[in-house]
């Protein structure tokens, strides 16, 4: 029996990458594909939102001469184009997904809506939510929140290289130390790099729970959901 019924997963666009130095590697991508369809099959209703830093992020680019606002918008579009590539796998695995982009993008995905999401995840499809929340200045950790309040998720699965949140970056310091589960309040006063603070804020003000894990791992996805303790319970 699952742990929860109805998720946000939240997938990193740099973990797409594998280990190729850009872009989508195919092995990692049907890692994930696997792993969501074998949770999709003990019954839990699937919500996705995938990052784009594997092919451009809008805060580099902006960094690096881009105009803020376009560079944003090139990293909404490549969030569309790994939420296709993720589409495309599951349904190579005979799973359905759908697409749906914050911005008209017909015939690309729909357009998104709640109303049109739930139905969708009540139908079992996994509902793939690209193009961040359609606006500039906001990540797509903030679009993952939003998005998981909207289609009344009970948990936000934030799937990243790490198996949680640390003291300190573990790639860097070996005497971080892992948190089983954290208080969002802590987050922000230990000044952790969890999420941004607008995704934060709006987990804690709409009591949507957070479980940050390694989602390169397979089959932790499935542990997740079967209630193991791995990863940080942030609450």
């Amino acid at each position: 029996m699952a742990q929860y019924k109805r998720i946000l997963l939240k997938l990193s666009g740099e973990s797409l990458m594998g280990k190729k130095q850009y872009g989508i590697d195919e092995v990692r991508l049907q890692e994930y594909a696997a792993q969501i369809k074998e949770i999709a099959g003990m019954g839990v209703e699937i919500a996705i939102v995938i990052g784009g830093g594997n092919i451009f992020r809008g805060l580099s680019g902006a960094s690096k001469g881009f105009d803020r606002v376009k560079g944003d918008q090139m990293g909404m579009l490549a969030t569309v184009i790994n939420s296709l590539a993720l589409s495309s796998a599951l349904e190579t695995l005979g799973q359905k997904a759908r697409v749906y982009t914050a911005v008209p993008m017909h015939p690309i995905g729909e357009h998104y809506s709640p109303a049109r999401a739930i139905e969708s995840l009540s139908r079992g499809e996994i509902v793939i939510i690209s193009g961040g929340t359609g606006n500039p200045f906001f990540t797509t950790d903030t679009a993952s929140a939003l998005r998981g309040v909207e289609v009344g998720a009970e948990v936000m699965l934030k799937g990243t290289r790490v198996d949680g949140i640390y003291t300190a970056d573990p790639e860097k310091d070996p005497s971080a130390v892992k948190f089983d589960k954290i208080s969002y309040d802590e987050i922000y006063n230990r000044g952790l790099k969890v999420m941004d603070l607008t995704a934060t804020t709006l987990c804690k003000e709409n009591h949507l729970p957070i479980i940050v894990f390694d989602m390169d791992t397979v089959g932790n996805l499935r542990k997740v959901m079967n209630g193991e303790n791995i990863g940080t319970l942030v609450y």
